[in-house]
């Protein structure tokens, strides 16, 4: 079983700083309190191919996640997959970005969560989850955007 999340948010910033801000996943525990720590590799601006290799904790549990950049559109498309072995991975996930009147934004993010061996049994809960807290995730990337980039 796999499904997918969503949420969109409008920020108020201009779309290529939201696209530099997202784009870079070091940004991500602003936002996920999820994400207990984060790195890049290689260690340079991030491209298709890079690599961001994190630490998560979820449902108590601390587990090591690897996400690949698969596409790098700037400054409207951003997507990963997942490459590391868990029970329930981000397989297909992004940003869709879109440049609004007076400099702001819309990004609507989605991830496509599936289940692996006894991840099969919990996907449907994890998703459940994600949904639930999609408008609440949306809010925090607003929230942490709009403090991490200047008006301009």
């Amino acid at each position: 079983m796999s499904g997918q999340f969503e949420a969109t948010v409008d920020i108020d910033r201009p779309v290529e700083a939201v696209f530099d801000y997202l784009a870079d996943g070091r940004n991500d525990p602003q936002f996920s309190p999820r994400v207990l720590g984060i790195e890049r590799v290689p260690d340079a601006p991030t491209a298709v191919g890079t690599v961001f290799r994190s630490t998560v904790k979820d449902a108590g549990m601390k587990t090591a996640r690897e996400f690949r950049i698969t596409e790098l559109q700037a400054p409207v498309r951003i997507r990963w997959a997942e490459v590391s072995k868990n029970s329930v991975t981000a397989d297909e996930g992004g940003y869709d970005l879109e440049s609004l009147a007076d400099g702001r934004t819309r990004v609507r993010i989605f991830n496509v969560l599936e289940g692996h061996g006894l991840g099969k049994l919990i996907v449907g809960l994890a998703l459940t989850a994600a949904r639930k807290d999609a408008p609440n995730f949306g809010a925090r990337i607003k929230a942490a955007a709009e403090a991490a980039i200047d008006k301009g």
